[in-house]
């Protein structure tokens, strides 16, 4: 997943077989990985809890692991 943070609006697209999240937050304490929860967890119907960044917490680059969704099931909810 590649994260572009201070963007105009939050967004979830997808780019050459990649998820790209836009959002508005900086990327400064935390704050651009929370929303990024946050979008994530509003978009797929999850509870925020289920969702962790098990790579990259300080990358734009990162890895997401979403509990009890496979990946197929979460590119279904998301397109």
């Amino acid at each position: 997943m590649r994260v572009i943070p201070r963007s105009s609006k939050n967004i979830l697209e997808w780019e050459q077989g990649t998820l790209k999240a836009r959002l508005t937050a900086p990327p400064v304490d935390g704050a651009a990985n929370a929303a990024l929860i946050s979008l994530l967890a509003e978009r797929l119907a999850v509870p925020r809890r289920t969702i962790s960044i098990v790579r990259g917490e300080t990358s734009r680059q990162k890895t997401i692991e979403i509990a009890g969704l496979t990946l197929e099931e979460i590119e279904r909810r998301l397109q």
